[in-house]
């Protein structure tokens, strides 16, 4: 039987469990396979978005060397036969799924015959018409001389963060709690028919916590597996398990009610069964916890771990973000809750099975202030990935009961809404209607020009005759144009359209001065930015943006936009990369979905590119001009962000509200003469207001290097404590 071994940074979807991500700069698989086995393997590959391009290394004896790789070629459903003998002393495969991030499902299954792996993929291809079958030659089976052998392992990354991690938490020095103190947390498990070792691992986990004064209930939902009453059995004079043994299999949410009715603790969270807690766990919970008495919600990450819990995949999380909440229950495990809170809310609600934890988490988060949910970024949790997948029908019910959770979590707001499909269909997209407060607002959109008479003209096309959204003016500001084309489109629009006009005045480019002149002449109820050399594809842009503007404290809304070979441009700025400021995840595909997809999703930003951006007056009252003095060209929309971020605005980034952005090209470098060095100069600006060179992004993870846009995961220095969304917020 094939062995399928994920390596380096392939993990498994958060929202799909028949879905893997492959991320970072070198994810594979290994395939292995016995020395007696059937002659062919058939690999399946089905890309999500996109196309893939996979790529099959041969084993010769000497590892897998690039000179011994099979490229395969492009394709979005791909099927890879390989002749690996009936018997042979190699048994491996090296599969790299792809060139590029990406989602994507594997399949392998082995055939004896030729008669019957031909069969195979006749079928496959009659059920899929764009389906590319690719054979390899036969492979070498035997060592040409014997194995070179390394008794010298190099750490992964991974592997190298969870091992300092867990040493920096394991310094950690607490008071003592006293034995008669009641529990300070309980920890509550539903279990139904679960394997004796993952039993077993879950209360070793708990009892090697180097805290005192937690309580674990196991709440058993009815099991009939004679491997878990068999446990139970043998645990029954256990003081330090509390097993609660419910006679009927009632649910995932009744089980847990019943456990949580049990619980002592003035604080609980849940685990799954098959899961564990890391190393320490209950101790960086317990430091975060004596650091912010009066907070009110804790959570922390994940490290995804394997059926014999070697690690394979991180889910590092952002400080709490509600919007990006809103598509996707990022939050998950561990998440630490007031018992007394709970008890209010009537615990679980069993009619929300498969999604209850989701509508817990909402109903207990609403009424609560935000600085009162803390982050620790620590992998507290260790998800276990064991292969075995949910049922399209459980994932479907799943994401039923989610969406009926948020409409309820919107609708308690009175905000009515409808829940869509967000651009991974098992995420999600609020969809606020008509009634809600800011549903279809005067837009004033500014644009900065001067000549460029191609890009305007298509610019303005787009506004006009190719973008839904009717109630809009915009206003030109133009620092000298002298193109007679130019002047004459400008007077056109004039004619045609009472909600265009333009101003031309000749003066040095500065792109904050023009945007202050649009803001002072804009009679609209907000102001959009938008450069001149922005390309609009999509007619309901505009509406999406607007969209945004129903959630709470929003100042700031960006979209995605793609250089024109329809690749990221910008999905969001993060303050700190380079010392300064970058955009995320720079030229990925267009469908790239990046950590816990991410980039499919509405999510929180410290910062987006003037680029695209709309502005509440409230916020621009509240923020006052671009600084024209200290960011004329460069970061000024940086310096506009991070002055909203201090007030406590929130800044939206969405990939709903799509256009293309030909950067720059009107304008020119900044690499050279006298525009070299005013760019220096408001780098230098950019340092000494905002302090970005030690800023940690809240967006992003304090595990993340800031050294490029594609950030790669380092070992921390020093444990990174518990964080807020807002750091130095002036309204909160």
């Amino acid at each position: 039987m094939v062995e399928i071994v994920a390596q380096n940074e392939l993990s498994a979807d958060l929202t799909d469990h028949s879905i893997w991500l492959a991320e970072g700069d070198d994810p594979f698989f290994l395939l292995r396979f016995p020395f007696i086995r059937k002659r062919f393997l058939a690999i399946r590959l089905t890309a999500c978005d996109g196309e893939i391009e996979p790529k099959v290394y041969v084993n010769k004896g000497r590892g897998f060397r690039e000179e011994d790789s099979r490229e395969i070629g492009r394709g979005k459903d791909i099927i890879i036969i390989v002749d690996v003998g009936h018997f042979g002393t190699i048994g491996t495969v090296r599969l790299d799924p792809a060139t590029e991030p990406c989602r994507f499902a594997i399949n392998v299954e082995e055939f004896d015959t030729t008669i019957a792996v031909e069969r195979h993929v006749a079928e496959q291809e009659g059920l899929s018409s764009i389906l590319k079958c690719v054979r390899l030659a036969k492979l070498p089976r035997f060592w040409k001389s014997l194995p070179i052998l390394s008794f010298r392992r190099k750490s992964s990354a991974l592997q190298n963060y969870i091992r300092t991690a867990a040493g920096l938490a394991g310094e950690i020095t607490l008071a003592e709690a006293q034995s008669s103190d009641p529990p300070w947390l309980s920890i509550v498990v539903p279990v139904y028919n679960a394997p004796a070792r993952y039993l077993n691992e879950l209360v070793s986990s708990f009892l090697e916590q180097d805290v005192a004064g937690a309580e674990l209930i196991l709440s058993d939902d009815g099991s009939t597996a004679e491997e878990t009453l068999g446990w139970y059995a043998a645990h029954e004079h256990d003081a330090r398990v509390n097993c609660i043994l419910n006679p009927v299999n009632s649910g995932i949410a009744r089980a847990t009610n019943v456990g949580l009715a049990a619980a002592k603790g003035d604080w609980v969270t849940f685990l799954d069964h098959d899961d564990v807690i890391a190393p320490h766990g209950l101790k960086v919970i317990r430091q975060a916890m004596e650091a912010s008495p009066d907070s009110g919600f804790f959570y922390t990450d994940e490290l995804v771990v394997n059926d014999d819990l070697k690690p394979t995949g991180l889910l590092l999380k952002p400080a709490y973000d509600p919007i990006l909440l809103s598509g996707v229950n990022y939050i998950n495990h561990f998440s630490i809750y007031r018992r007394e809170r709970l008890r209010d809310l009537n615990f679980l609600r069993p009619e929300f099975d498969g999604s209850q934890d989701y509508d817990l988490l909402l109903r207990y988060l609403d009424g609560l202030d935000n600085s009162q949910v803390l982050h620790i970024p620590y992998p507290a949790y260790w998800w276990r990935r064991n292969g075995k997948t949910y049922s399209r029908t459980f994932l479907g019910k799943a994401t039923k009961s989610a969406r009926r959770a948020l409409q309820e979590h919107f609708e308690r707001k009175h905000k009515p809404n409808t829940i869509l499909p967000a651009l991974t269909e098992t995420l999600h997209r609020v969809s606020f209607e008509a009634g809600a407060e800011a549903t279809c607002p005067k837009i004033s959109i500014i644009i900065p020009n001067k000549d460029s008479h191609a890009l305007i003209s298509t610019l303005l096309t787009g506004i006009y005759e190719e973008t839904n959204y009717a109630n809009l003016e915009v206003i030109v500001v133009d620092n000298g144009t002298t193109d007679p084309a130019t002047i004459e489109l400008y007077q056109e629009y004039g004619n045609r359209h009472s909600t265009f006009q333009f101003h031309i005045k000749p003066a040095p480019f500065n792109f904050s001065r023009a945007i202050n002149e649009g803001m002072a002449r804009a009679s609209g109820d907000h102001f959009l930015l938008l450069n001149n050399d922005v390309e609009i594809i999509s007619p309901d842009w505009l509406d999406e943006m607007v969209q945004c503007l129903n959630y709470d404290d929003v100042g700031i809304v960006g979209a995605k936009l793609l250089y024109p070979d329809r690749r990221i441009q910008h999905a969001g700025v993060i303050v700190g990369f380079g010392g300064l400021a970058g955009h995320w995840y720079l030229n990925k595909p267009e469908t790239f979905g990046g950590p816990m997809n991410r980039l499919h999703l509405r999510s929180s930003m410290a910062c987006v590119t003037g680029a695209v951006m709309l502005i509440t007056r409230e916020c621009a009252e509240e923020i006052g001009p671009w600084d024209e003095e200290n960011f004329a060209v460069a970061y000024n929309d940086v310096d506009y962000c991070c002055r909203a971020y201090k007030a406590g605005y929130r800044i939206v980034w969405t990939p709903f509200a799509c256009l293309i952005h030909h950067e720059s090209v009107s304008r020119g470098s900044d690499k050279s003469g006298e525009r070299r060095a005013r760019f220096e100069v408001e780098k230098a600006n950019l340092w000494r207001l905002h302090g970005t060179q030690d800023f940690i992004d809240p967006a992003s993870h304090p595990a993340y290097s800031r050294d490029r846009s594609d950030p790669r995961l380092v070992a921390p220095a020093r444990l990174a404590r518990e964080r807020r969304w807002f750091v130095l917020s002036e309204r909160n």
